[in-house]
């Protein structure tokens, strides 16, 4: 055997150690974190911390740290509840910001001298506040499904961190962490089609539907019919998980109620004579993305998408509820309704009383247009406390029409008072409106709908 054969034989076999001592190390990593009880009590937590040290320390190398993250990534998914909590929280509280070393980095570089001196004092600053449990983090990437894993992650942190100050610093790295991998530029927009579409993520947009709930596989294949069309955001790393889509109606003119726009027995319309395309459903698929927003990204890209099928399409809009506008509206009948008039929109029936519905329509109709355009965010006054009339005027939409019983469901007159609202987004207008709408709060509204206001 040469001398270049004999060092490529010790190479391999070193290497081969090398990594069955890794395998044993992770493997008996493995089994300690898999013992752990699923309410994760004291000594188990008291474990985990020591498992936590030690990927963050890279012992046995960096592929036996990611080995013992995703055994740790592992050991998190089988805890219930209370564990994942207590998981959460030795993370937040044990591999935060070590704050004495920020405060002494930060001296260091206000007494800097030189160029020299300051460039590497900024350096050693920038290094000390980032917490280290953001290398863990990154580190559950070693996991199957490990970018899908902190999605989820971050959504069980949401409610947790809204009363514990340790666990809000955890899920703000957290969505520091997403934000970057989600940007929209790395996301893909695909059509979801019946045909073409898998049955495992056809349930999935079953079950992620946050609008007008889909009842069964005949309803979703309506929803997906030639004269309808369903896109959806995906990223790469989770290419079976929806982040966002929306369901778009071709139609021609405005649709007023969405039971009609739903309704399985309506004829199927040829798409390529159609004008008009009503979105009529917007989904956010991962609650762990809440805060991390493309959907004006989704209707933009989309009306361009439809704009190039279709040249017939001369009129992109919403059919939008009204969530909110009722809790707003019970307020408003406590402090304003003295004489009771608009107590019957609170009996059970009143939608299909023609004589009810009659005598509530104008002064409802009137109430909802002042709700949507004039009620404003308490912490933001620019702002519209409609969250859906937010999202379109951010997107340049305008106020275009409120149609009136547009949705009587259940759900709909429970949350509108089954009022729906067009949004319209006309083309040569989005930007203007956007600009108006962000740095004025001034909402672009159609003649029809500032009538409404005039009462």
């Amino acid at each position: 055997m040469n001398e270049s054969s004999k060092t490529g034989f010790l190479e391999r076999t070193l290497r081969n150690v090398r990594n069955a001592w890794q395998g044993i190390a992770g493997a008996a990593y493995d089994e300690s974190a898999a013992s752990m009880q699923p309410d994760l009590p004291d000594d188990d937590a008291a474990r985990l911390s020591e498992q936590m040290h030690a990927c963050l320390e890279t012992r046995g190398g960096e592929v036996s740290a990611r080995a013992r993250a995703a055994a740790l990534g592992r050991a998190y998914m089988a805890l219930n509840k209370t564990g994942r909590e207590r998981f959460l929280g030795v993370m937040a509280n044990e591999f935060d910001v070590d704050h004495d070393a920020v405060a002494k980095d930060a001296a260091a570089l206000s007494g800097a001298g030189d160029d020299g001196e300051r460039n590497r004092a900024e350096a050693i600053l920038r290094k000390s506040l980032i917490a280290p449990r953001v290398k863990l983090l990154t580190q559950f990437n070693a996991l199957p499904e490990g970018v899908k894993f902190l999605v989820d992650m971050r959504a069980d942190l949401l409610g947790p961190a809204k009363r514990d100050t340790a666990l809000k610093g955890l899920e703000r790295d957290l969505k520091d962490l997403l934000k970057t991998w989600f940007d929209v530029d790395f996301l893909e927009l695909r059509r979801i089609t019946w045909d073409t579409a898998s049955a495992s993520l056809l349930e999935k947009l079953i079950a992620y539907e946050a609008v007008h709930a889909i009842e069964s596989w005949d309803d979703l294949k309506n929803r997906l019919d030639s004269d309808r069309r369903c896109f959806a955001y995906f990223h790469p790393r989770m290419p079976d998980e929806p982040l966002i889509f929306v369901e778009v109606a071709l139609v021609d003119g405005l649709s007023g109620s969405v039971q009609a726009l739903l309704d399985a027995d309506a004829p199927v319309i040829d798409p390529a004579g159609a004008n008009t395309a009503i979105f009529y459903s917007i989904s956010n698929a991962q609650k762990g993305l809440a805060g991390i927003s493309f959907g004006h990204f989704l209707i933009k890209r989309v009306v361009a998408m439809l704009s190039e099928e279709f040249k017939g399409l001369k009129t992109f809009s919403t059919l939008s509820p009204v969530p909110g506008f009722k809790d707003w509206l019970d307020k408003y009948l406590v402090a304003d309704d003295e004489a009771g008039l608009l107590k019957p929109v609170n009996e059970a029936g009143w939608a299909e009383d023609d004589a009810k519905s009659d005598a509530l329509r104008d002064p409802l109709l009137r109430l909802c247009a002042r709700y949507l355009s004039q009620e404003k965010h308490s912490g933001d006054a620019e702002r519209a406390l409609n969250p859906v009339a937010h999202f379109h005027l951010s997107n340049g939409a305008r106020m275009e029409r409120l149609n009136w019983l547009g949705d009587t469901s259940d759900n709909g007159l429970g949350q509108g008072a089954g009022l729906m609202i067009n949004y319209l987004y006309k083309l040569d207008d989005i930007e203007k409106n956007h600009e108006a709408y962000t740095s004025t709060g001034k909402v672009a509204m159609s003649s029809g709908f500032k009538s409404l206001l005039k009462g």
